[in-house]
């Protein structure tokens, strides 16, 4: 059985069930019912063509539920007589299925659970366990959501931007539990890029795609998490680095430059360079001024801080610092390294101590306490406490 094929034709089977009618929550539950179906029916009897059985098999659930609900008995009148069996539409709409889990009415939070459970055709007990939260609670969240779209309709026009936050928003979960998130987000922005010609899709599966060729690098056998300065270059993956360069070039050769590709363009200067010495800073800095004013995001001013720290000195990177909001994540952390960088110990571990504290993981948390422990054994002097 091909759970992988199965998986790929649910957003379009469900897409076909939401035009003919049903609403989402009802559709979703039907093809979720020919996928079990499936699975058992399959291995003995494989069909000639997958998604129009799928598409029978899901309609005929949707018919029957709509038949025993009275509440629906009007919409029922309204429907149209099953059809034939036969080959499904070659269309993919899958696009629209993707505008619709990205509705504006959901949260981040809400559109990716949704995402995943209906464009990924992930069980909720799987993204359950991806988000570190009980089944039941993620089962409210995914039937609340379901709730808020079925009103929802296709004829509204898609958002790409909200879509590729959403996605994004999944990628950064990272792995957990027993999927790998960040591998998940990845194929569902394949996917979508193979549907909608748009230069910023591009950009984030270039981004993801040259974040991810790192991972093996980042944590330590331990599990502590290993700077990028201080990665194994030997252990990133040189096909997905490769791969997400040329997809960046193809886009932003059309000169429709996004924050997105922005993003990867920075991400590739740091998978160019041999060795961290070796880091292009300069041109880092120029790409992160191109993103601040694409999105004049205090976040992305903080990166730039670290960048133009690197390029001209920690006190150009301080000067930086200076003029945003000490409360920022991560802007403690990004404070110390510069003192440290400047010569100044002391300030450095105190800083690093206290970003500790602030830590939204635990091997963050840890990383910066042994930061500060080093520093703090290595200003004693002999016999001091």
């Amino acid at each position: 059985m091909d759970e992988a094929l199965l998986r790929s034709l649910m957003p379009s089977v469900l897409t076909v069930l939401v035009r003919r009618g049903a609403d989402f929550a009802a559709a979703e539950d039907a093809v979720q019912e020919a996928l079990v179906e499936a699975l058992r029916a399959w291995p003995a009897d494989p069909p000639r063509d997958p998604k129009g059985w799928l598409v029978t098999v899901a309609w005929r659930k949707f018919l029957d539920g709509a038949r025993a609900d009275a509440a629906r008995r009007r919409r029922e009148e309204r429907v149209e007589e099953e059809p034939v069996p036969g080959p499904a539409p070659a269309a993919d709409d899958t696009l629209q299925l993707y505008f619709l889990c990205a509705h504006p009415s959901l949260t981040p939070s809400s559109a990716a659970a949704l995402t995943l459970r209906a464009v990924g055709g992930l069980t909720t007990r799987q993204i359950a366990r991806a988000y570190l939260v009980p089944e039941a609670t993620m089962a409210q969240r995914i039937s609340r959501a379901k709730r808020t779209v079925s009103a929802a309709g296709f004829d509204r026009p898609g958002d790409v931007a909200t879509v590729l936050r959403v996605l994004y928003l999944v990628f950064n979960e990272g792995y957990s539990g027993d999927v790998d998130l960040a591998a998940e987000a990845i194929r569902l922005t394949r996917q979508l890029a193979a549907v909608v010609d748009h230069p910023e899709v591009s950009g984030l599966l270039a981004l993801m795609l040259l974040h991810h060729a790192r991972r093996a690098a980042r944590t330590a056998p331990d599990g502590s998490l290993v700077p990028l300065a201080e990665q194994d270059r030997g252990r990133w993956d040189t096909a997905l680095i490769a791969e997400g360069i040329a997809i960046l070039q193809a886009a932003l050769a059309r000169d429709r430059l996004g924050e997105f590709q922005a993003q990867a363009a920075i991400a590739a200067l740091h998978a160019d360079a041999p060795t961290a010495e070796e880091t292009d800073w300069v041109q880092i800095v120029e790409w992160y001024d191109e993103l601040t004013r694409l999105t004049a995001s205090p976040v992305v001013r903080l990166n730039r801080a670290v960048a133009v720290g690197e390029a001209d000195g920690p006190r150009a990177g301080l000067a930086a610092l200076a003029g945003l909001d000490p409360s920022l994540p991560r802007h403690t952390a990004v404070a110390a390294y510069l003192h440290e960088r400047d010569g100044d110990p002391k300030t450095a571990a105190r800083l690093y101590a206290e970003a500790a504290r602030k830590a939204p993981s635990l091997a963050e948390r840890d990383h910066l306490t042994r930061q500060a422990a080093r520093l703090n054994t290595h200003g004693k002097t002999p016999g001091g406490r």
